[in-house]
């Protein structure tokens, strides 16, 4: 083994996170395990459980660190000098953008840890739950603040919560089809949907 090989990085805890959501968002959570994610990140054994009792919670870990970093590209669309429903068209463009013709790593950890882990791991899927909600809540902001300013038209009798859990729950499952079917039709009628009732 050369000496390169067995250099730890500075951080290592954050070397680990980072070498698994690769894996993981590519291959799945069972498909991988823990010496493959450590021979990939060069990692000795030990400095694995230094920092996690078991895989599941590296998973759980690994979730809550995706969505933070989630939650950053979220408030940087918020930011934007545009109105609401150019952020929420920007959002789902993006979304759409990386996961034709295969899903990104960026996007890829979420769909297929959706499918793979709710019966697997009850620590897992309530973060992966809390991830959703992060996100629903901050689409759900962007609906009442287009509502506000009329670039979003509102529909009679829903609330901009309930919207915001129909579009990313159609997103979210479209995202899982055009994987299973292996075509962007699936993403291609969400986004022709949301697009509509953005009034664009």
């Amino acid at each position: 083994m050369s000496a390169a090989s067995t250099t730890i990085p500075p951080d290592t805890k954050t070397h680990l996170l980072e070498t698994g959501y690769q894996l993981i968002s590519k291959k799945g959570f069972t498909a991988v395990g823990i010496k493959q994610i450590l021979d990939t990140a060069g990692i000795p054994k030990g400095s694995f459980y230094h920092y996690f009792a078991s895989k599941e919670a590296f998973g759980e870990a690994i979730i809550s660190h995706y969505f933070t970093d989630y939650k950053i590209r979220l408030d940087t669309i918020s930011r934007q000098k545009v109105n609401a429903q150019q952020k929420i068209y920007d959002y789902f463009q993006s979304w759409y953008d990386t996961q034709q013709n295969g899903c990104d790593h960026e996007k890829c950890l979420v769909v297929k840890l959706s499918a793979e882990v709710a019966d697997l791991s009850e620590p897992m899927r309530i973060t992966l739950n809390a991830g959703y909600q992060q996100t629903i809540s901050w689409l759900a902001e962007q609906i009442k603040a287009g509502w506000a300013d009329d670039s979003v038209p509102q529909p009679d009798n829903i609330a901009a919560e309930s919207m915001a859990k129909r579009w990313y729950f159609a997103w979210l499952g479209a995202s899982l089809i055009a994987k299973i079917s292996q075509t962007n039709t699936p993403l291609a009628e969400v986004w022709q949907m949301t697009t509509s009732q953005l009034g664009r």
